[in-house]
């Protein structure tokens, strides 16, 4: 069974900590808007993903499932 990345993008702020922490998910562009490069996460990435969506300081990442 697989999660899947939720993004309150009302809170993002493009701060790059989910991408620092985990870049094969996620992607900060020139203007400092994050890109989720692959919404479903497979069990085996589960862990390493949520410990990017805990980092973000505004709260603006979890994982549903």
């Amino acid at each position: 069974m697989s999660a899947r990345i939720v993004v309150d993008r009302d809170k993002c702020e493009g701060l790059g900590m989910c991408e620092a922490m985990a870049s094969d998910y996620f992607e900060l562009d020139d203007d400092e808007t994050m890109h989720v490069l692959q919404e479903e996460v497979p069990d085996a990435d589960r862990a390493h993903v949520h410990s990017a969506t805990q980092a973000c300081p505004v709260l603006a990442l979890t994982l549903a499932g």
